[in-house]
């Protein structure tokens, strides 16, 4: 069983066109990305795949292995699925294939085990969602912050940008997840989502897990402790990553 790093990057997102791009203590989010995925050491190979030619002339200057794929996608899975596909590296079925979204420049190698790792302990799961604790009520508001749903055996339900699970007073103690932007698939998963159409409540939700859930599921979480580490969907956000980024370069100095 390999495994294959794709990065989806692309500069027409509605809340912050140009992301990949922007820079972040003076370097551009995709190379923090790519930077910290490269730092996980069992990569068969590591790729970004985009259908923006600034995106792909870019890569081509930093020497990142680059796929060309389709502008018709509008969601990050569906990219990844045509990428896989695309790749000078045969996956096989059985591979897995990890989405690690281009808006995570805070991510760690870490949590790309983390995603990994219950492939390892059950050759009956075929996909996976880093899920993080929630502990902070900002966040558990936050439309542009995606939350879990799951069963007792991790099995995601649904996915929703509305605070849930419904609470009377919001603590740490109800245990709320979001999606923290990695995910891992076989293959063969992969495959047949692409297969599937866009479904109700991945319409509604703006969230492709959804499309999963909405028929028959088989995504489960992969449990990821909360820490400082923020995804990019907005300007704001930016801004708020880049303090903590400041603030945690300093603390390496002292």
């Amino acid at each position: 069983m390999k495994i294959f790093g794709i990065i989806p990057v692309r500069m027409g997102s509605s809340r912050f066109p140009g992301k990949p791009l922007k820079k972040i203590l003076g370097t551009t989010m995709l190379e923090h990305v790519f930077g910290k995925s490269q730092k996980f050491k069992n990569w068969s190979s590591l790729s970004v795949t985009t259908c923006d030619k600034e995106i792909y002339n870019f890569c081509k200057l930093k020497n990142y292995p680059v796929i060309i794929t389709s502008k018709k996608h509008q969601r990050c899975l569906d990219r990844v699925y045509e990428a896989s596909i695309k790749s000078k590296k045969k996956i096989k079925d059985n591979d897995i294939v990890v989405c690690v979204q281009g808006d995570e420049p805070m991510l760690h190698p870490r949590m790309i085990e983390t995603v990994i790792n219950p492939f390892l302990k059950n050759k009956k799961i075929e996909a996976t969602v880093l899920a993080m604790h929630i502990i902070h009520f900002s966040q558990f508001i936050n439309p542009n912050i995606v939350k879990i749903i799951h069963d007792i055996d991790g099995k995601v339900l649904f996915t929703s940008r509305s605070p849930v699970p419904y609470c009377k007073k919001f603590s740490k103690n109800i245990n709320a997840r979001r999606i923290y932007g990695i995910f891992a698939f076989k293959k063969k998963f992969l495959k047949k989502f692409n297969k599937l159409k866009p479904s109700p409540l991945e319409k509604v939700e703006s969230c492709d897990t959804n499309r999963i859930c909405d028929n028959g599921g088989g995504i489960y979480i992969a449990k990821q402790a909360y820490q400082n580490s923020f995804s990019v969907d907005t300007p704001q956000d930016l801004k708020k990553v880049e303090k903590y980024m400041l603030l945690f370069k300093k603390k390496a100095k002292r």
